[in-house]
């Protein structure tokens, strides 16, 4: 099945804009304080909605779409909007990818537990937890500090404590713990990045978006082949924040 058109990151400004706007005009009982039985309703009702009608059928990325709290990965304010299928913000300019869209990253590099995964944008740390769920070794670098510090507890906090978490450039990479059998990229850039290619190990998937900052991008998956070629394919249209350095 051909996957709807995901924009990913819309800028966050706006959406936050939208969310005080539905917040106000919500019943009372849609606060942040909603039982856990809930939230595992909500997950399961995002799965069956958005997830699984799009073409994700691996059994290892719908359980853990299924298991992680992804409203521990949003502010208190916005977890009503947690297991809708949209990004949301979570503070300096960046935003949590929209579950879909994590989804489709997850099956396409083909997580498998053991699997080694350089993660690139830790964000939330929603996409490394999903990650670590299908028991992944798990490697992420976050360009802003306060978010990387962040992620970090928060992955910690929910039992996720093997997801190494870096602050700095993702456009180095992790060399020193490279080869990885699978990379993602969470935000965008005109190509993927030299470094990264070069950690990717022979036989691994890399997925990203690529495109320009401003307009639509696609999200790219890059396979590489044991004798070191490589073969790419787009996945679908989305529009992701820019991959910036330091």
């Amino acid at each position: 099945m051909t996957p709807r058109t995901r924009l990913a990151f819309p800028h966050p400004l706006s959406l936050l804009v939208g969310s005080v706007l539905v917040a106000a005009a919500l019943p009372p009982s849609l606060t942040a304080q909603e039982p856990e039985a809930v939230y595992r309703a909500r997950r399961e009702a995002l799965v069956r909605t958005w997830v699984e009608p799009d073409g994700i059928t691996d059994s290892a990325t719908l359980r853990a779409m299924r298991t992680v709290l992804r409203h521990r990965f949003v502010a208190p304010e916005l977890r009503y909007l947690a297991y809708e299928d949209g990004p949301l913000p979570i503070g300096y300019g960046a935003t949590i990818s929209q579950p879909y869209i994590v989804a489709l990253m997850t099956q396409a590099v083909r997580a498998r537990p053991g699997t080694r995964v350089l993660e690139v944008g830790t964000g939330s740390g929603y996409q490394a937890a999903v990650l670590a769920e299908i028991g992944c070794r798990v490697w992420t670098i976050e360009l802003v500090a306060e978010l990387a510090t962040s992620a970090r507890r928060r992955l910690r906090e929910l039992g996720y404590a093997a997801v190494e978490v870096r602050h700095g450039d993702g456009y180095r990479g992790w060399p020193e713990e490279a080869p990885f059998d699978a990379i993602l990229v969470t935000a965008a850039a005109d190509s993927v990045p030299p470094a990264l290619l070069a950690q990717l190990a022979p036989g691994g998937r890399l997925v990203m978006p690529v495109g320009p900052s401003e307009g639509l991008q696609h999200l790219l998956l890059v396979e590489k082949d044991p004798d070191g070629s490589r073969r790419e394919r787009r996945l679908a249209p989305v529009r992701f924040v820019p991959l910036i350095r330091p």
